[in-house]
């Protein structure tokens, strides 16, 4: 898995975001070339809850509009899924407390680092920035 990507949820989320036209349409562009073929994306189960979450209550999208998207990135096989375990946690963990990150991108981190990828995806730099071995793009251009 080493030429692909992990992408974070704010690039996805921002694919559905009517509130932002400029992050919508570039993200939207972003994700559109996954499904399509043109480049392969990587996602963990983590951000697809995310996702849902995120859909359902930040951008009030119905459940049964927000199941299907998930959904059709689950069902994709442009989009590879990945999962933590307890492993990948324990890592986390320590990760977080010795790099000052939030907790959940360091679990991405290291979901990341155990399924051999390094590049990800974000408009978060400043989180994702300080963990060793890991290579941020920030498709938006825009510092968080």
């Amino acid at each position: 898995m080493k030429d692909e990507s992990f992408y974070d949820t704010n690039i996805l989320i921002n694919a559905y975001d009517l509130n932002e036209p400029r992050k919508r349409k570039l993200c939207k562009q972003i994700v559109k070339d996954v499904f399509s073929g043109r480049d392969v994306g990587v996602v963990s189960g983590q951000i697809l809850v995310e996702l849902y979450n995120s859909l359902t209550r930040k951008l009030a999208v119905p459940e049964d509009s927000a199941r299907k998207i998930v959904e059709s990135f689950i069902l994709s096989e442009n989009w590879l899924k990945i999962n933590d375990n307890e492993n990948t946690i324990k890592a986390a963990l320590k990760s977080s407390f010795a790099f000052k990150s939030p907790f959940l991108d360091a679990l991405i981190a290291e979901t990341m680092k155990e399924h051999g990828l390094n590049t990800i995806i974000t408009e978060n730099e400043k989180d994702f920035i300080k963990i060793p071995g890991i290579k941020v793009i920030n498709p938006l251009g825009l510092k968080d």
